[in-house]
């Protein structure tokens, strides 16, 4: 059997998981805080019929040799934690991060997740919460009588009620930030969880220590380049018919010497 088969078939597996990053791009171009991925491959082991440096019959080494590679595979799909585009929404919960930091948010079972997308609210009870309603952590509650809410970009949360002249300070937002956000898991819904890939979250201030500062009043759109993610789609479609075509080829070369007499 030809090694053109099998090792175009990987090319052509390859550039279908491809497909697949890109498409989920393409889909999440208008997703809040959400952040592009980046699908990367490695070559597969190369099948040795001559190693260099063997002995030759006049007594010398053979300078170099004959290596035929096998192919490639997928080695990961790393996500890119670059900013998206800071929109104005003037929305009084909506927030984003100007630089480094995730939200704390915590899940239905106790247990803390981590995200980017700054679109919150208020429930019933005037506690801050994502609009599947998981609670922004440290907790804030918002009086029922509160006619002002501030946020500052440090993180400070101030209220004015309808008896008061003066903000009251209510809380502070505190981002964290991880060595190795691209080892988070993603886990749906613009939430992410640690792994020991991205280490342990550091809590800090917001605007200091390397953090971002808060924005009220503005959501992080999605860092998705359309035109970008276009030109990743042709290559990827040119790569899976160039691979497709060996397949071809190799067919037809088989076929030919089955033919023969």
């Amino acid at each position: 059997m030809l090694r053109s088969l099998s090792t175009a078939a990987t090319g052509m597996i390859a550039q279908q998981l491809n497909l697949d990053v890109i498409a989920n791009n393409v889909a999440n171009v208008n997703t809040a805080g959400f952040k592009k991925v980046r699908a990367e491959f490695q070559e597969l082991l190369s099948q040795t019929i001559k190693a260099p440096g063997a002995m030759t019959d006049q007594g010398t080494t053979q300078p170099i040799g004959v290596n035929v590679g096998l192919g490639t595979k997928s080695s990961a799909t790393q996500k890119i934690f670059t900013s998206g585009t800071i929109q104005a929404t003037g929305g009084k919960y909506d927030l984003a991060i100007e630089g480094d930091g995730f939200f704390q948010i915590q899940l239905s079972d106790g247990s803390l997740a981590y995200t980017r997308d700054g679109n919150f609210k208020v429930d019933a009870n005037g506690q801050i919460v994502t609009t599947d309603g998981y609670l922004l952590q440290p907790a804030i509650s918002i009086p029922q009588d509160a006619i002002e809410v501030t946020i500052t970009p440090d993180g400070k949360v101030s209220v004015k009620t309808g008896t008061d002249t003066n903000l009251t300070e209510t809380g502070q937002i505190q981002p964290v930030r991880f060595l190795n956000p691209a080892g988070l898991a993603s886990i749906g819904a613009n939430l992410y969880k640690e792994t020991s890939a991205s280490g342990t979250p550091f809590e800090g201030i917001a605007g200091q220590d390397g953090f971002g500062t808060i924005q009220q009043g503005f959501i992080e759109g999605s860092n998705v380049q359309i035109v970008e993610e276009m030109i990743n789609l042709i290559q990827a479609e040119r790569a899976f018919e160039s691979n497709s075509k060996v397949v071809s080829s190799a067919n037809e070369i088989l076929k030919t010497t089955n033919q023969l007499r």
